[in-house]
Protein backbone atom coordinates (compact mmCIF):
# COMPACT_ATOMS: atom_id res chain seq x y z
CA UNK A 1 0.00 0.00 0.00
CA UNK A 2 1.59 3.67 -0.67
CA UNK A 3 3.45 4.91 2.39
CA UNK A 4 3.14 8.54 3.60
CA UNK A 5 4.90 11.20 2.34
CA UNK A 6 4.40 9.07 -1.32
CA UNK A 7 3.27 11.19 -4.62
CA UNK A 8 -0.20 10.10 -6.00
CA UNK A 9 0.10 7.66 -8.39
CA UNK A 10 0.14 8.59 -12.24
CA UNK A 11 -4.15 7.33 -13.27
CA UNK A 12 -6.24 8.35 -15.69
CA UNK A 13 -10.16 7.50 -14.90
CA UNK A 14 -13.70 8.11 -16.07
CA UNK A 15 -15.89 10.14 -14.19
CA UNK A 16 -19.80 8.87 -13.73
CA UNK A 17 -20.49 11.93 -16.57
CA UNK A 18 -17.48 9.72 -18.79
CA UNK A 19 -15.05 12.50 -18.74
CA UNK A 20 -11.67 11.65 -18.05
CA UNK A 21 -10.10 12.66 -15.01
CA UNK A 22 -6.00 12.28 -14.37
CA UNK A 23 -5.26 12.91 -10.41
CA UNK A 24 -2.21 13.88 -10.87
CA UNK A 25 -3.10 16.89 -12.78
CA UNK A 26 -5.03 17.96 -9.77
CA UNK A 27 -2.02 18.82 -7.74
CA UNK A 28 -2.42 22.10 -6.06
CA UNK A 29 -5.07 21.19 -4.31
CA UNK A 30 -6.13 18.42 -1.32
CA UNK A 31 -7.73 15.15 -2.24
CA UNK A 32 -9.57 12.72 -0.83
CA UNK A 33 -9.00 9.35 -2.80
CA UNK A 34 -11.71 6.14 -1.20
CA UNK A 35 -11.52 3.08 -2.88
CA UNK A 36 -14.66 1.07 -2.06
CA UNK A 37 -16.35 -2.30 -3.13
CA UNK A 38 -18.93 -1.78 -5.08
CA UNK A 39 -21.91 1.16 -5.97
CA UNK A 40 -25.48 0.53 -4.15
CA UNK A 41 -24.27 -1.67 -1.42
CA UNK A 42 -25.43 -1.17 2.11
CA UNK A 43 -21.67 -0.13 3.46
CA UNK A 44 -20.82 1.69 0.20
CA UNK A 45 -24.09 3.82 0.28
CA UNK A 46 -23.57 4.59 3.50
CA UNK A 47 -19.83 5.25 3.24
CA UNK A 48 -21.18 8.00 -0.07
CA UNK A 49 -23.53 9.29 1.56
CA UNK A 50 -21.08 10.44 4.88
CA UNK A 51 -18.70 12.36 1.85
CA UNK A 52 -21.99 14.06 0.43
CA UNK A 53 -22.92 15.09 3.33
CA UNK A 54 -19.74 16.18 4.79
CA UNK A 55 -18.48 18.04 1.17
CA UNK A 56 -19.68 21.13 2.80
CA UNK A 57 -16.27 20.74 4.90
CA UNK A 58 -13.92 19.06 2.12
CA UNK A 59 -15.18 22.32 0.28
CA UNK A 60 -14.04 24.35 3.10
CA UNK A 61 -10.79 23.19 3.26
CA UNK A 62 -10.20 23.31 -0.74
CA UNK A 63 -10.04 19.70 -0.82
CA UNK A 64 -11.48 17.67 -3.61
CA UNK A 65 -13.08 13.93 -3.34
CA UNK A 66 -13.20 10.68 -5.46
CA UNK A 67 -15.05 7.70 -4.61
CA UNK A 68 -13.20 4.82 -6.95
CA UNK A 69 -14.86 1.09 -7.26
CA UNK A 70 -14.64 -1.12 -10.48
CA UNK A 71 -18.34 -0.36 -11.24
CA UNK A 72 -19.10 1.41 -14.86
CA UNK A 73 -19.47 4.44 -15.76
CA UNK A 74 -23.02 4.16 -16.16
CA UNK A 75 -23.66 2.81 -12.53
CA UNK A 76 -21.82 5.22 -11.24
CA UNK A 77 -24.05 7.61 -13.20
CA UNK A 78 -26.86 6.04 -11.85
CA UNK A 79 -25.50 5.77 -8.06
CA UNK A 80 -24.36 9.78 -7.82
CA UNK A 81 -28.18 10.71 -9.22
CA UNK A 82 -29.87 8.55 -6.88
CA UNK A 83 -27.88 9.65 -3.73
CA UNK A 84 -27.18 13.02 -5.00
CA UNK A 85 -23.76 12.68 -4.66
CA UNK A 86 -22.02 16.02 -5.00
CA UNK A 87 -17.87 14.52 -5.97
CA UNK A 88 -16.84 12.39 -8.46
CA UNK A 89 -16.89 8.97 -8.97
CA UNK A 90 -14.22 7.59 -10.91
CA UNK A 91 -14.51 3.79 -12.89
CA UNK A 92 -11.79 1.68 -12.84
CA UNK A 93 -13.06 -1.47 -13.92
CA UNK A 94 -9.74 -3.14 -14.93
CA UNK A 95 -8.22 -2.53 -10.98
CA UNK A 96 -5.29 -0.06 -12.99
CA UNK A 97 -5.93 2.34 -9.94
CA UNK A 98 -6.58 -0.23 -7.30
CA UNK A 99 -3.22 -1.50 -8.53
CA UNK A 100 -1.30 1.79 -8.54
CA UNK A 101 -2.39 2.20 -4.70
CA UNK A 102 -1.85 -0.63 -3.90
CA UNK A 103 -5.13 -1.53 -2.25
CA UNK A 104 -4.98 -4.45 -0.38
CA UNK A 105 -8.18 -7.06 -1.55
CA UNK A 106 -10.32 -9.01 1.42
CA UNK A 107 -11.49 -12.68 1.74
CA UNK A 108 -8.68 -14.15 -0.42
CA UNK A 109 -7.93 -11.50 -2.60
CA UNK A 110 -12.23 -11.66 -3.59
CA UNK A 111 -13.30 -8.02 -2.26
CA UNK A 112 -12.13 -5.29 -3.23
CA UNK A 113 -10.84 -3.54 -0.24
CA UNK A 114 -12.41 -0.37 1.45
CA UNK A 115 -9.49 1.95 2.03
CA UNK A 116 -9.46 6.06 2.16
CA UNK A 117 -6.10 7.90 0.97
CA UNK A 118 -5.70 12.13 1.75
CA UNK A 119 -3.16 14.12 0.04
CA UNK A 120 -1.84 17.85 0.56
CA UNK A 121 -1.94 20.35 -2.40
CA UNK A 122 1.86 18.88 -3.34
CA UNK A 123 0.15 15.33 -4.12
CA UNK A 124 2.15 13.91 -1.12
CA UNK A 125 -0.06 11.19 0.92
CA UNK A 126 -0.45 12.45 4.41
CA UNK A 127 -3.07 9.80 5.80
CA UNK A 128 -4.85 6.74 5.02
CA UNK A 129 -7.45 4.94 6.46
CA UNK A 130 -7.74 1.23 5.81
CA UNK A 131 -11.31 -0.38 7.24
CA UNK A 132 -13.90 -2.50 5.59
CA UNK A 133 -16.44 -2.54 8.15
CA UNK A 134 -15.94 0.85 9.95
CA UNK A 135 -17.84 2.83 6.65
CA UNK A 136 -19.28 5.80 8.68
CA UNK A 137 -15.42 6.21 9.89
CA UNK A 138 -13.99 7.30 6.06
CA UNK A 139 -15.16 10.87 5.88
CA UNK A 140 -14.68 11.78 9.65
CA UNK A 141 -11.16 10.79 9.78
CA UNK A 142 -9.87 12.43 6.32
CA UNK A 143 -11.96 15.58 7.26
CA UNK A 144 -9.54 15.25 10.73
CA UNK A 145 -6.23 14.85 8.73
CA UNK A 146 -7.29 17.85 6.36
CA UNK A 147 -7.88 19.94 9.35
CA UNK A 148 -4.57 18.82 10.68
CA UNK A 149 -2.75 19.99 8.01
CA UNK A 150 -4.38 23.09 7.52
CA UNK A 151 -3.90 23.87 10.66
CA UNK A 152 0.34 23.25 10.61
Amino acid sequence: MLKLGQSIPDVSLKNQDGEEVNLPDLKGTPMVVYFYPKDETPGCTREACEFRDDYGEFEALGAKVFGISSDSVQSHQKFATRHRLNFQLLSDPKRVAEKAFDVPRSLFGLLPGRVTFVFDAEGQLIYKFDSALRVDRHAKEALKALRNTVAQ
